[in-house]
């Protein structure tokens, strides 16, 4: 292990080595030898001849298709060194290996032919990735809102108690959030395009000569070189580069799956100090250097902190795409290979850690309950008022004796310490007519959970469940968190 150089931890402990590979070298240059196989084909199918002779061979191209993955990065980085330009460095070193084909090797591109496009290419394979996790912390999350769709808990609205609500309903709030998200990644993932072949500023000028000007063929190009690269379409027009917008709106879906995992992760925390559910935690865990009986929420404040990263992130490839000017400059390259590739391999990280945290919920159903029980009788005043109203009472009148007791009640807790004892006051008020055994029957928590259970099932079987049984294959993601 290397200790004296700096190390990305986005690589070291937080993304997967799956996520790892994609934005890695060998992926990277392998892609740009297969864009210069797929050129140079392509070239062939069109007829590219010089004095009545095929420029390119078959034998080239062969030769090209055995050295794709055998990259020989000493000979590219000396290059580098001397010429101060990737792609040419990469272009000689391709070309020592494949002398036969060293002259037809990038005929007629720009850098950005293999740069743009491999960047396309890696953003959607990482988009698969990102959906293959993102469909499985769905449906962690769709098994944890079924188990528990019929407990009843405190719900909240500022933070401050409120209509009941079931645990599994609170879930279906998470996952709708990640259902938007899917539907956001599978929209980007199907309008990405190539950039295809469109030269030094987009006019193709290279190849009207190359092909002296032959438009059948100049409009052919680029959706041939698409197709071998499995895409259905090129962009119909850019500068030297591919929008930048598209990063940008790459990014802003890595973002809101990042927001939404910091909102579940949010309230995960609110619930772990309430102990009412606790995120997985292993045997030999240490919460606390000083404080050994801690049970820290560790791994959804990972996920608030990387998901932080990831949305401040996403201004990177808006402000380039702002500030390109006219048909390209170069201000965009270095940020790109960090925020590009970094926004991936961070949401990677917290996608694992959703997996993780959601699959091994506990909940504490006692202390839901307990929580609950201490709040109800505030909750259920409505229904009492209402029957007593029934039972001949002035509804205004009992409004009023129950905004009183009410607030005694609350006094009792707040400053005295002491529990709740509205249903006391209440029967030993003459105003309701009720004895505590009757004020106690109303203390059912599972009546005033409204159709929380009823809209799980609902939601579910019409929403959820039909996009995990399309996409079945992807289930069962181990994820591994290393630290």
């Amino acid at each position: 292990m290397n200790t004296d150089t700096y190390i990305s931890p986005l690589s070291e402990r937080y993304s997967s080595k799956e996520m790892q590979y994609i934005f890695s070298q060998d992926k990277k240059f392998s892609t740009w030898r297969k864009l210069w196989i797929a050129l140079a084909e392509t070239e062939k199918e069109l007829g590219l001849t010089a004095d009545g002779k095929s420029v390119i061979t078959d034998e080239m191209i062969d030769e090209m298709k055995e050295h794709i993955y055998d990259i020989n990065y000493d000979v590219a980085r000396e290059q580098e060194k001397k010429v101060r330009h990737d792609v040419m460095s990469h272009v000689y070193a391709y070309g020592v290996q494949c002398p036969k084909a060293a002259g037809i090797i990038h005929l007629g591109a720009t850098s950005c032919y293999v740069g743009d496009n491999t960047d396309i290419i890696i953003m959607r394979e990482a988009l698969e990735l990102v959906r293959k996790k993102l469909i499985n912390v769905i449906a962690s999350l769709a098994d944890f809102a079924k188990k528990y769709k019929e407990e009843p808990t405190l719900a909240f609205t500022h933070f401050q108690p409120a209509q009941p609500t079931t645990v599994g309903k609170r879930a279906t709030l998470w996952i709708n959030e990640f259902m938007i998200d899917l539907e956001d990644v599978e929209y980007v993932m199907s309008s990405l395009k190539l950039l295809g072949c469109k030269g030094t500023t987009g006019t193709q000028a290279s190849f009207k000569e190359l092909f002296e000007n032959d438009r059948e063929k100049l409009d052919r190009l680029d959706d041939m070189i698409a197709s071998k690269m499995g895409f259905e379409k090129c962009y119909p027009v850019s500068g030297q580069t591919y929008s930048r917008k598209v990063d940008t709106r790459v990014l802003n879906v890595l973002a809101g799956i990042a927001a939404s995992a910091h909102k579940m992760s949010n309230d995960i925390r609110l619930l772990q100090h309430l102990k009412e559910v606790e995120e997985p935690f292993e045997k030999n865990q240490i919460g606390s250097s000083a404080m050994a009986y801690k049970r820290n929420p560790m791994r959804s404040e990972r996920i608030a902190s990387l998901s932080r990263y990831v949305m401040i992130d996403a201004l990177n490839p808006a402000i380039t795409s702002a500030t390109q000017w006219f048909e390209r400059t170069l201000d965009d390259s270095a940020n790109k290979r960090l925020s590009v590739a970094e926004g991936f391999l961070a949401l990677d990280g917290i996608l694992d850690l959703c997996i993780n945290v959601t699959s091994g919920l506990v909940v504490n159903t006692k202390v839901v309950d307990r929580h609950l029980r201490s709040e109800l009788p505030f909750m259920i005043t409505e229904n009492i008022m209402m029957d007593a109203v029934k039972a001949g009472g002035n509804r205004q009148e009992l409004h009023e004796a129950i905004r009183q007791l009410s607030m005694e009640a609350g006094k009792h807790v707040k400053q005295d310490g002491a529990d709740n004892d509205l249903l006391e006051l209440i029967a030993a008020s003459d105003d309701f007519n009720l004895s505590l055994d009757e004020l106690n029957g109303y203390m059912v928590p599972g009546n005033y959970t409204g159709r929380s259970a009823d809209q799980v099932d609902m939601y579910l079987r019409d929403h959820v469940e039909p996009v995990l049984s399309k996409n079945k294959d992807l289930l069962g993601v181990d994820a591994q968190i290393n630290v």
